[in-house]
């Protein structure tokens, strides 16, 4: 450093916070630009690195950013009425990386009033420049939301208020005409109908995506059979399905368990298959299926042969601000929201929905579902043969939860509760026999259809028969055959 550099200018130039410093003297015997310590700090270069440099630190300045700079600092240097420049760019560090800097740059004159030197301080704004770049992202996100709300109140207006032109008209002509015929009554009753149920299954939507939203519905996940909820949706179907002669395939494994809301799943399942039904001709097919994902989830598939869904509309479906609403193949109305909550409940699930279509050739919507642990119910009363088949199975499925009881009413309340996947039961038990554990379950829920395997201690035809009238494999349990058990679970978790 030249000699006229102070004792206290030194101290600021290498001691002050993680920012650097440089100086740089006009005399006509030194124009090199010197760096304080904090430099390394900053762009990664010593303070002699950067001297050594042809513009003397100018080549670490962004290509992109380097020509209005200078002319930025030209400018400002020529200027005599201007004592300070800040200013902002970016740097490539000595490692590569890009950093933002923010650069201030002050004037020093002599005694007699000439320019004598520059100085300047450089800052790592890397940090705020990220922060405002978010901030000016969400501020973006935020009005595409605003705008989005209000056009979906826009169409939700029109969508609230229109139907109850049908609603009001048809009423009015039944209070007022005491002559129309009862075929008119009935077709402008039904119309009444028609509209009216639209209008609840909309109000119904808006409540559950409201409170989706606000985090006041809450996601209650049970261990759920994922054919049985299918069946259940399609037999709710059936009626609206019949009526244009529309075929439902459903393939579903039994053993296909999924973590959700019932309620929730009915929702999603129903939506997807009625909209199936009301944008596919007469006479075709909608096929429903789930297989397995990944170790985690279940994917579930509704395909169609219906009319598909347009470029245009393609992207705007599941956004709640473009929602919009076609009618079906025989003029069915809809909401237009079914599939913006269908996303809301699978995504609050953890799961993904998307969907391939082709105008003219149908759709088919995939959505995916955390799968449930399967689980191999035991019931058996010997404690040690209990445990000795338990760390059987453990070997031979180590994916799936071994649970074990010693009666058929702890049972009871496991199978009901949990659902597994296979039951392995004693036949002679105490209190309740396995037939009688057979029953209850059946008893209790008629739907529920849990594969058995039964462990016998004789080797009795009758007892046999009677198991076999209930669709369950019987074993000898005395001795047990590893192999034989193993055939005949694979069996049972298979199909």
């Amino acid at each position: 450093m030249p000699e006229d550099f102070s004792k206290f200018e030194k101290i600021i130039l290498n001691h002050l916070d993680d920012d650097y410093y440089w100086y740089q003297n006009l005399s006509e015997n030194e124009n090199t630009i010197y760096f304080s310590e904090g430099v390394r700090n900053v762009t990664g270069y010593t303070p002699e690195e950067l001297q050594s440099m042809p513009g003397q630190g100018e080549d670490i300045v962004l290509d992109e950013d380097h020509k209005s700079l200078k002319k930025l600092v030209n400018k400002f240097k020529s200027d005599p009425a201007k004592d300070k420049l800040t200013i902002e760019f970016r740097i490539k560090r000595k490692n590569g990386k890009l950093v933002w800097v923010k650069e201030q740059i002050f004037k020093q004159k002599d005694n007699d009033g000439n320019l004598a030197r520059f100085y300047g301080k450089v800052s790592d704004i890397s940090a705020f420049k990220d922060r405002e770049v978010e901030l000016i992202n969400r501020v973006e996100e935020l009005k595409e939301i605003n705008a989005s709300k209000d056009n979906f109140i826009s169409i939700l207006s029109h969508d609230l208020r229109a139907p109850f032109t049908s609603i009001l008209g048809f009423s009015e002509i039944l209070l007022n005409e005491p002559n129309i015929s009862d075929k008119e009554k009935a077709e402008y009753l039904a119309y009444i109908n028609d509209s009216s149920q639209n209008q609840l299954q909309l109000i119904n939507y808006l409540l559950d995506y409201s409170r989706l939203q606000t985090g006041k519905l809450k996601i209650d996940p049970q261990r759920v059979q994922a054919q049985s909820t299918v069946f259940n949706c399609v037999s709710s179907l059936t009626g609206v399905a019949v009526r244009k002669n529309i075929d439902i395939k459903v393939n579903v494994r039994e053993s296909f368990f999924v973590e959700a809301d019932e309620r929730l799943l009915n929702q999603v399942i129903v939506n997807l298959i009625s909209n199936a039904i009301k944008f596919s001709p007469e006479e075709t097919t909608i096929e429903i299926s789930a297989n397995i994902f990944n170790d985690k989830f279940i994917e579930f598939i509704v395909k169609d042969e219906g009319i598909g869904i347009s470029e245009e509309n393609k992207d705007k479906l599941f956004k709640i601000g473009k929602m919009f609403s076609t009618e079906g193949t025989k003029g069915e109305k809809g909401t237009g929201l079914g599939l913006t909550l269908v996303k809301q409940i699978v995504e609050k699930h953890g799961g993904e929905l998307w969907f391939y279509s082709t105008p003219g050739e149908g759709s088919e919507f995939h959505f995916t579902l955390p799968s449930s642990t399967n689980i191999i119910l035991i019931v058996k009363s010997n404690s040690k043969k209990r445990e000795e088949l338990s760390s059987m199975l453990k070997k031979m499925y180590s994916s799936y939860e071994i649970i074990s009881v010693e009666d058929g009413y702890e049972a009871l309340g496991i199978i009901l509760n949990q659902m597994p996947s296979l039951l392995i039961t004693d036949h002679e038990m105490p209190l309740m026999n396995g037939i009688q554990l057979v029953q209850s379950i059946r008893k209790e829920n008629k739907i529920l259809s849990v594969p058995v395997i039964a462990l016998l201690n004789n080797d009795s035809e009758t007892l046999k028969k009677t198991y076999q009238e209930y669709g369950i494999i019987t074993l000898l349990d005395n001795p047990l055959d590893p192999s034989r058990l193993k055939e005949k679970l694979n069996e049972s978790l298979i199909n």
